[in-house]
């Protein structure tokens, strides 16, 4: 799991969001947006992982399916900030699934 902020669009209907994550694993990602998205609603994503092999920190797209599982407002000061939500990988092929461990395991590795 890492923590470092990747760039990544979300599509889901209607709403296309730009963000970054907040955290993100093999099975997931956590992210702010600007409004509700409700609980279990099915997610487009394009993660820009940086790839760990190179240098010159190229990004790779990842067009990935998820699920919303949990959401909940931020509140400051009495007003809606944005929304936290956490999405669930879902159909991740093995291919993507070992670029977002191996970028992890970098990140893990350089802060070891």
């Amino acid at each position: 799991m890492t923590d470092e902020p990747i760039p990544l669009k979300l599509n889901i209907g209607d709403f296309d969001a730009m963000t970054h994550t907040l955290n993100l694993s093999a099975s997931g990602l956590y992210c702010k947006v600007d409004r509700a998205l409700p609980l279990m609603s099915r997610v487009k994503l394009v993660l820009m992982v940086p790839e760990a092999s190179k240098e010159d920190k190229a990004l790779k797209n990842l067009e990935v399916d998820g699920v919303v599982v949990r959401e909940h407002p931020v509140i400051i000061d009495g007003q809606i900030k944005h929304y936290d939500v956490a999405i669930f990988f879902e159909n991740l092929s093995p291919k993507n699934r070992e670029m977002i461990v191996t970028y992890i395991t970098s990140k893990r590795d350089r802060q070891g």
